[in-house]
């Protein structure tokens, strides 16, 4: 019985470890909503990782529109280059993120995306005053994140990130701590979001 229930809970964990991967279609249809997508604008997948929020947001936005994915990671930056390589996605461009900015252009973007980036920031200070020198008067931030999870913490750490975090995650509140001091402001906070997460859109204000 005993290695049965250990047994169950290697599933759950892997299942759990494969939701933290690639945004899914009810994702992205309730980012979409949320955050009013339409043609025309220009929008940011920051830590973009397979691309998949940024491609979705590209035929959405279409030709008039344009979508920044940035990537930290080279090798993922070089495979989404391919990508939108591949896919001929010319209102698309790929950015090398860095550690404490965007390198995404000043008031360039009506929205910014971090799905499950923001806890991995090392120095969210700074990335937090690139953020919001980045968005548009008014522009909006959703980022998607999940409060610290001990299995995670033990298995796969995150390195160089505030001691506050209290393990692999980031509390809710400390989240909008940070980005309330960077200058933002408070738009909408969703806590029913897959796989145990939230969702809060965050503004810069327009003066």
């Amino acid at each position: 019985m005993h290695k049965r229930r250990i047994i169950s809970l290697v599933i759950v964990a892997f299942a759990v470890l494969l939701s933290l991967g690639a945004a899914s279609k009810d994702e992205i249809a309730r980012l979409r909503i949320l955050m009013q997508w339409r043609d025309g604008q220009t929008l940011a997948d920051v830590g973009a990782g397979e691309g998949e929020i940024g491609i979705a947001a590209a035929a959405i936005v279409g030709d008039s529109g344009k979508v920044y994915l940035t990537e930290l990671d080279q090798q993922k930056r070089k495979a989404l280059e391919q990508t939108v390589k591949r896919e001929a996605l010319k209102n698309v461009i790929v950015v090398q993120a860095a550690e404490r900015r965007t390198n995404l252009p000043d008031n360039c973007c009506d929205a910014i995306v971090l799905r499950r980036v923001y806890h991995h920031f090392t120095a969210p200070t700074d990335m937090d005053t690139s953020l919001l020198r980045s968005l548009k008067p008014g522009g909006e931030l959703a980022v998607i994140d999940f409060p610290p999870r001990p299995w995670l913490t033990e298995n796969q750490p995150v390195k160089g990130v505030p001691a506050n975090r209290g393990g692999h995650g980031i509390p809710q509140n400390i989240l909008l701590q940070e980005l309330l001091a960077a200058g933002f402001t408070v738009g909408q906070v969703v806590n029913d979001w897959p796989d145990d997460s939230y969702c809060v859109i965050f503004r810069k204000p327009t003066h």
